[in-house]
């Protein structure tokens, strides 16, 4: 999908089409993914950045990567005994 934004041609002074592009990828990849409603690889994939670039995003903005009681994590591990 496309979406096109028109600005004032006085922005094209500022920054360059792709710099903005990207200025506006990462903020609505960040806020998809902190509504949950993608995962942190399509989040990611919107951004145009690898998975580590996009945890350091977060990281940069505040959002926990990883949001997971201990409660959930212990479950998740099953009965992992790291013996």
């Amino acid at each position: 999908m496309q979406i096109a934004i028109d600005l004032p041609n006085d922005f094209g002074t500022f920054q360059s089409a792709t710099d903005i592009q990207q200025e506006v990828r990462n903020p609505y990849a960040l806020w998809l993914y902190q509504k949950q409603r993608v995962t942190l690889a399509k989040a990611a994939e919107l951004a145009k950045i690898n998975h580590y670039d996009f945890m350091n995003l977060c990281k940069s903005n505040g959002m926990p990567v990883i949001n997971i009681t201990r409660d959930e994590l212990l479950e998740e591990l099953g009965g992992f005994n790291p013996s």
